[in-house]
């Protein structure tokens, strides 16, 4: 994510955001089963951590924890969890051959630009290690626009999202859709898909 407003919005609202969301990641069945899939003492990429509650449950369980947010004040929170390594980074930065275990990518890549999320996909893959677990949670619908609060969303359906997973390299072996309440206070329809490198 590089897009200025999205940045200052979650900025500016980063105690918002995770008052919203640390609560969420205790009971996310989707967070568990992608440590459970990671191998013991792993390396990880929270891509877009945000305050940090998925990449502290992460090293908690004993992975090894990059994570990476474009929000310096996303990137402050998140470096405050034990065992977590928190940078200010943005998609174009992702780089390296068969670097994680697993990647994280929960709600972040729906601020890419449509042009830009091929590549971002085709990096991704290259940075996973073979057979290595990906998660990405996507709102659903379609087109592009700005929420309430000024945040550039980009809008895929869960047929178009697997097919731009699948011609990046990945199999996608799960999904679950859902609909739950954003930063802007309103109810949003969502996808979360597992897929393997």
């Amino acid at each position: 994510m590089s897009d200025p407003e999205t940045i200052r919005v979650y900025d500016d609202r980063a105690k918002d955001y995770a008052d919203l969301t640390d609560d969420q990641v205790t009971d996310d069945p989707k967070l568990a089963a992608f440590i459970a899939a990671c191998p013991d003492g792993g390396r990880v990429l929270d891509l877009g951590c945000g305050p940090g509650a998925a990449a502290a449950a992460m090293a908690q369980a004993g992975l090894k924890v990059e994570a990476w947010d474009a929000s310096s004040e996303m990137v402050a929170m998140a470096a405050r969890h034990p065992g977590v390594s928190a940078r200010q980074a943005v998609f174009d930065d992702i780089s390296g051959h068969d670097v994680y275990d697993g990647i994280w990518a929960s709600f972040s890549l729906l601020h890419a630009p449509r042009g830009d999320f091929p590549s971002h996909l085709k990096a991704l893959h290259k940075a996973l290690k073979p057979g290595g677990t990906f998660v990405i949670g996507m709102k659903t619908g379609t087109g592009q626009a700005r929420d309430s609060l000024g945040r550039l969303y980009t809008y895929y359906t869960v047929l178009e999202l697997e097919k731009y997973l699948t011609e990046a390299g990945f199999t996608p072996t799960s999904q679950k859709v859902g609909t739950g309440k954003g930063l802007d206070g309103n109810e949003a329809e969502y996808v979360l898909v597992t897929a393997h490198g």
